[in-house]
């Protein structure tokens, strides 16, 4: 297993309580690919440093975790998340 940090970020117009349902459905997809989630930081809402599909700001998520390399390859295709998410992104530590 190696370590991975994940950073995404919601939409705004989402629901500050619509949020926690959001990161659960990560922690789903990463619990079904065999992965397992280490930690998870909610930074708030935040301003982009460019807009991403015209909105100036987003909410900020950091999430700690352990997966396969084969696994996280699996996720980077399995994340779509239709309007809720506007980026992401995988980064593998050294280990």
């Amino acid at each position: 297993m190696s370590n991975y940090e994940l950073v995404f970020i919601i939409n705004p117009e989402v629901a500050d309580e619509d949020i926690t349902g959001i990161v659960n459905k990560v922690t789903e997809l990463v619990n079904g690919i065999g992965g397992s989630v280490a930690e998870i930081d909610e930074w708030g809402r935040k301003k982009m440093a460019y807009p991403i599909k015209r909105f100036l700001e987003g909410n900020y998520v950091l999430a700690k975790l352990e997966l396969e390399p084969v696994a996280a390859k699996k996720m980077e295709t399995n994340f779509r998340f239709p309007d809720e998410i506007l980026r992401h992104l995988l980064i593998r530590l050294k280990d």
